[in-house]
């Protein structure tokens, strides 16, 4: 049921005749889908989940501003955008730069899976929900000037009108086409070459083999067999350490000076995150007599080989849902 369904049902003209705990029911429906919005427009799960919460704040604040000339829905867009816009124009001074994104952080498949989802009859739609939430992507959203990118999520993810975006945004349509058109040649710009050819998934029975063969040579620790599953432009980071390494070679090497051979016991627990496939590594503590969380790796694959390895620290596992820690006795 929708919330402009359920305005309906409360018999009420307006919001501004809704009670604070009936306008949170409401508000509280499209929390998911607004939080994925503000983590597309920001890189960072944290900010995202401050940013609703300041939506739904705004919105209560405001609510007798809502004249249904739009859907609840979008009028809850409209604040979030703006609320992400306002945080973007105050925001670390630290930009994107070139690959790398130092706020990045990961988002649990788990929770968009609370997102609706989309009919068995739109499968572009389906995909564009997919690859618009990929690292590569969020990425390469991150270089865009704040308004160019919200014209660019609005537009092409969200399939609002230009003239909706341009109202939403103080601009003329002419403007927001003009927008558009920089942030798509932006986007051109960072993402990967094979884009449009990406086509696997958790699911592809070529890439559950690729991530069991990464798995197995990370946990032996065989720098070699790695090596082997990279592709010679293979691009890797670590946000929020500085730094990313591009080409085999590069990596290889760092990771031999980094000491990824004398690591001690490994165990592993494959996963999912941003709906690409990952990695979660744990390292044996003597201490705790126990696996404890070591790092996370996000992989991209294209074409038979890992193309990027985004890689979180030990702190994101419990936004993750994975386990704190894994028993000695269990199978390495």
């Amino acid at each position: 049921m929708s919330a402009d369904t359920r305005l309906k049902e409360l018999g009420v003209s307006g919001l501004g005749e809704v009670d604070e705990p009936a306008f949170s029911g409401l508000a509280q429906r499209h929390r998911r889908e607004l939080h994925v919005h503000c983590y597309r427009m920001l890189g960072s799960f944290e900010d995202a989940e401050d940013t609703v919460q300041e939506t739904f704040l705004r919105a209560w604040r405001r609510r007798e501003t809502f004249e249904g000339r739009s859907t609840f829905r979008a009028w809850l867009y409209r604040i979030a955008t703006n609320a992400c816009l306002d945080l973007l124009a105050k925001r670390r001074p630290e930009p994107a730069t070139g690959g790398e994104v130092r706020w990045l952080q990961p988002y649990p498949d788990r929770l968009l899976d609370e997102l609706p989802a989309g009919g068995a009859d739109e499968p572009e739609a389906v995909a564009v929900a997919r690859e618009t939430i990929e690292l590569a992507y969020l990425i390469a959203v991150q270089h865009l000037a704040p308004r160019p990118r919200a014209a660019l999520i609005l537009r092409d993810v969200l399939d609002w009108p230009a003239k909706d975006v341009a109202e939403l945004l103080g601009d003329s349509v002419n403007s927001v086409n003009s927008a558009l058109q920089r942030a798509r040649a932006g986007m051109r710009e960072h993402l990967p070459a094979e884009r449009q050819d990406w086509t696997g998934g958790a699911e592809d029975a070529g890439t559950r083999e690729l991530v069991r063969r990464f798995t197995e040579a990370s946990v032996a620790k065989d720098v070699d067999r790695l090596a082997a599953l990279l592709r010679d432009d293979v691009r890797c980071s670590m946000p929020p350490t500085p730094g990313l390494h591009v080409g085999r070679d590069v990596v290889v090497s760092g990771w031999v000076e980094d000491g990824f051979a004398d690591l001690g016991r490994l165990r592993a627990v494959p996963t999912s995150v941003n709906r690409q496939p990952a990695v979660a590594f744990y390292l044996w503590r003597e201490q705790e007599d126990a696996y404890l969380p070591l790092t996370i790796d996000v992989l991209r694959i294209t074409g038979g080989a890992i193309t990027e390895i985004v890689t979180f620290h030990d702190d994101q596992f419990p936004r993750l849902g994975l386990p704190e820690r894994l028993p000695a006795n269990g199978a390495e």
